[in-house]
């Protein structure tokens, strides 16, 4: 797998999976980080982000809770998933934490990491203050990619 097009290794809050897949996590609320922009993002947030001129994902999910819809969080996980093969994929939220940490999670289960080791992985990865809540533990735990389907989603 080439990463000519994805993050480098070494960016601010960038995440490694096993596969070598580069996901960039980040806290809308601090400054975009210098370098090159997402060529995708995924959102997570109560209400839809701001415009960016960059593709993006919106999955309504509020702050400290988990996705609204779960089906259309399980696609719009997945996609990013894929897309970080060969592009700059970013999953961020407000503070770059509990959400993310829990969708990076996630995207460590589609990775192959087991559920029951996601959370530890992304903690020593990305952020040990990654996934702030026991149901974001739950659902990273429970997160079963073979049934993922794709639900409603926002696109911006």
């Amino acid at each position: 797998m080439t990463h000519t097009h994805t993050w480098e290794p070494t960016g601010p809050g960038v995440l490694r999976l096993p596969s070598g897949r580069l996901i960039r996590g980040r806290g809308l609320r601090h400054p975009l980080p210098e370098g090159p922009l997402p060529t995708f993002a995924l959102y997570l947030r109560g209400r839809r982000p701001p415009a960016v001129e960059w593709e993006h994902r919106w999955v309504r999910w509020p702050d400290f809770w988990l996705p609204s819809d779960r089906r259309a969080a399980a696609g719009a996980l997945r996609e990013a998933w894929e897309r970080a093969g060969d592009e700059r994929v970013e999953v961020a939220c407000g503070g770059g934490q509990g959400r993310t940490g829990t969708a990076l999670a996630c995207l460590a289960v589609l990775d192959g990491v087991p559920g029951q080791e996601a959370v530890a992985y992304v903690r020593e990865h990305y952020s040990r203050r990654a996934v702030e809540t026991p149901w974001q533990r739950r659902f990273v735990t429970g997160f079963d990619p073979s049934h993922q389907a794709e639900g409603p989603a926002h696109r911006g």
